[in-house]
């Protein structure tokens, strides 16, 4: 899946969980695109079975779909935390570095550093 695909689905599972539905529009607004570039991403999407679009026009993950939007959020949210952690870099530069790094960062690698947030996490709590 392309980097695009990626963020077309981390962003419907933010606006889901914030909202409890996400319609085309809503994910327009958040990405700051066309309605047209969400409406062919929108499709892509459903057409490689991430997603359904309901009659009355609400995204719906599926289960590929909530378990590759799932996975993207994690490395998100764990590269943030690490870049405010170790380069001690504010929110703002932490949030758009991970947002670029969550897409090419090998497997391995990520496994890595989830490893390393987590033991220094108990060493901060004990």
């Amino acid at each position: 899946m392309h980097e695009s695909g990626e963020d077309y689905l981390e962003t419907i599972l933010m606006i889901k969980n914030k909202k409890g539905y996400v319609r085309s529009i809503d994910v327009a607004r958040e990405l700051g695109f066309s309605r047209p570039s969400v409406s062919r991403a929108i499709s892509i999407l459903q057409t490689g079975g991430y997603l359904r679009k309901e009659d009355d026009g609400e995204l719906v993950l599926t289960e590929a779909g909530l378990e590759k939007a799932n996975s993207v959020y994690e490395r998100h949210t764990t590269l943030t935390e690490f870049l405010m952690t170790v380069a001690d870099v504010d929110t703002q530069i932490a949030e758009e570095d991970a947002c670029r790094i969550e897409h090419i960062l090998h497997k391995e690698t990520f496994e890595g550093i989830k490893k390393f947030m987590k033991k220094n996490r108990s060493k901060k709590e004990s």
